[in-house]
């Protein structure tokens, strides 16, 4: 291992918030029982927001960027990985209390540590990254809670960002009919190229307001909250799930007990950061096979360098970006 390396580094401190690249050593990592060499990482609106300052999202400064990464050992404490083994970690405090995926050298704690399962790259591991695991922990949340595609099409709200578009392709892998849900109709062809068998432009779902209306849905997956997340309660088949994930438009929430109670319509809150190791091998292990999206060359729209994050992430915050984004760390996977 070399004595320093490079890494995405953000302060806050007397002399402002600032974050760039700078050169490390491991004695300046947060500690952890597995070190990799980080092959790629993702770019999530998440990391736009703490790379820039924008969202209260780092909880103790400084600490390297980036939720997600991916790579190979190249030092371990815990006998569970070996020197050369393919891992990825995505939440678990990432960015947020522990330094992130924007570095060349990563520590990580072996709790959270999960060896990359065969039929993924360690590219593909990062195109679906945060996002793509949530939209997986939605649908094996559902699934569990005995969510079927005989009950009816799933709804899938804010399809053209990056957790939706991964869900409208997972969802469809899986064998649901996805009726993908968006404000952007020059979208919609792409989006029917992942799999939804209809698109819906959100400005025309004329919600009634009421505690219930007409069965519609089968369930939901829903990214932006609000009113749109109580329409799809009140639209969703008796004993359907909605998994929310998401408060794009917003957080509050005005419904009735009415779906609950006279439906026995789930709510399923999908909080992916912290998930249990249990569950998330699971999803992973899915995602590699019966899930795995068909279409992550089309979702993955870039790929750029530690170097080039700061300009991507001021896209992003401006609504100028589009699909998913890895960062390559090291040449080679």
């Amino acid at each position: 291992m070399r004595d320093t390396f490079r890494a995405f580094r953000i302060h806050n401190d007397d002399d402002g918030y600032r974050a760039g690249v700078e050169s490390l050593h491991l004695d300046d990592l947060s500690p952890g029982e597995v070190v990799i060499r980080t092959a790629y990482s993702s770019v999530n609106y998440k990391d736009a927001l703490a790379g820039t300052g924008k969202g209260k999202i780092l909880r103790t400064f400084p600490l390297n960027g980036g939720i997600d990464v991916a790579g190979h050992v190249i030092a371990s404490t815990d006998a569970a990985f070996k020197e050369g083994d393919a891992v990825l970690c995505t939440g678990c405090g990432l960015s947020e209390t522990r330094d992130g995926g924007y570095s060349e050298v990563v520590r990580l704690p072996a709790q959270w540590t999960i060896l990359l399962p065969p039929g993924l790259s360690l590219k593909e591991s990062m195109i679906l990254g945060t996002a793509g695991f949530t939209a997986g922990l939605a649908l094996l949340h559902m699934q569990d809670n005995r969510q079927k595609p005989e009950l009816g099409p799933i709804a899938i709200t804010g399809a053209t960002g990056g957790v939706g578009m991964l869900g409208v392709d997972i969802f469809s892998q899986a064998g649901y009919e996805v009726h993908a849900i968006s404000g952007k109709r020059d979208r919609f062809d792409f989006l029917h190229e992942l799999g939804a068998r209809e698109c819906l432009d959100r400005k025309e779902l004329n919600f009634s307001g009421k505690p219930m209306e007409s069965a519609r849905f089968g369930g939901a997956f829903d990214c932006v909250g609000g009113d749109m997340l109580a329409g799809l309660l009140a639209t969703t088949a008796p004993y359907g799930n909605v998994a929310c994930c998401g408060l794009a438009a917003s957080p509050k929430l005005d419904t009735t007990v009415m779906p609950f109670i006279i439906r026995g319509v789930n709510l399923l809150g999908v909080a992916s950061a912290g998930t249990a190791r249990d569950q998330r091998e699971r999803v992973w292990q899915h995602l590699a096979d019966d899930w795995k999206p068909a279409h992550l060359d089309r979702i993955h729209t870039r790929t750029l360098t530690m170097d080039a994050l700061p300009a991507l992430f001021e896209d992003m915050l401006a609504g100028r970006s589009f699909g998913r984004s890895v960062v390559q760390i090291t040449p080679k996977d």
